[in-house]
């Protein structure tokens, strides 16, 4: 064999490639990243996740493995909650860490994890921040929209038509002055006290399942509306059902985490993947 190793994984369904590389010596370029996420002449998925040490990426940070994150266009992302949790799991599955508590560099900073027996994580999301309110329209209805930074940008727009119904098939329109570089856009409906229901159109992805910062960004949107900084929300997506935790400072992110195969790629097709 002596292929390319990859695992596959997902968090609520949304799904990522993850390729182990300590000393970080893969050309992981755009091109090979959007390959391997096309559902068709790839193996599909809503981004790569790159495991590499952080010494070797050359960033500072206490944790001893760096989550290099890819979104599906080959694009580089800050952060991903889902992803995260996936990337926890292959850790303690693989023994790369000590424990089941431990610290992951990201660019977003560091984010400290805990892969609970069941493979469920709890992740340390750190602070969520309101920065504003901005607009967005689904179907030439415009929406108003908090927007939120959980170490990427978001705009949450809760809305009072249930969210099953919009068409996200395509990008909504945002501000690209508010958001220069993209913005995620989550579409909310208030369930009851303590519940909330979300979709979501990622940048650089399209509609996925679920996004981990979005859950987040969600949940301190609504306690930002109803007056208050701090709270505990479920939140459902159609991926699946997480627990996020608001408080001044500092959130977290409890859900599920799953590795569902692993395997080789052809160093052919990862050749040929690098010519774009």
């Amino acid at each position: 064999m002596g292929g390319i190793e990859f695992l596959k994984g997902h968090g609520t369904q949304n799904d990522f490639v993850l390729l182990p590389d300590p000393e970080g010596r893969l050309d992981l370029t755009p091109a090979r990243v959007a390959a391997l996420c096309d559902r068709r002449r790839g193996l599909g998925a809503d981004g790569v996740l790159r495991v590499v040490r952080t010494a070797a990426a050359g960033l500072e940070s206490t944790g001893d493995w760096f989550m290099d994150y890819r979104n599906a266009d080959g694009s580089i992302a800050e952060m991903c909650g889902n992803g995260v949790r996936v990337f926890a799991r292959y850790l303690v599955d693989a023994g790369l860490v000590d424990g089941t508590e431990f610290v992951i560099g990201t660019r977003a900073g560091d984010r400290g994890v805990r892969v609970h027996p069941d493979s469920s994580v709890t992740v340390h999301m750190g602070p969520a921040r309101i920065a504003g309110s901005s607009v967005t329209a689904v179907a030439g209805r415009e929406l108003s929209g908090v927007a939120v930074d959980v170490g990427n940008p978001h705009l949450v727009s809760f809305v009072d038509s249930d969210v099953a119904e919009l068409d996200l098939d395509t990008q909504p329109p945002f501000d690209r002055d508010v958001f220069p570089s993209g913005v995620n856009l989550e579409f909310v409906n208030r369930l009851e006290p303590g519940r909330l229901r979300m979709r979501v159109h990622e940048r650089g992805v399209g509609e996925t399942r679920a996004c981990g910062t979005g859950t987040v960004a969600v949940v301190a949107a609504a306690l930002h509306l109803a007056g208050t900084d701090t709270g505990e929300s479920v939140v459902d997506i159609p991926g699946g059902r997480v627990t996020v935790t608001v408080a001044p400072g500092e959130s977290t992110l409890t859900g599920p985490s799953e590795i569902v195969a692993r395997g080789e790629l052809d160093e052919a097709w990862w050749s040929a993947a690098g010519q774009g």
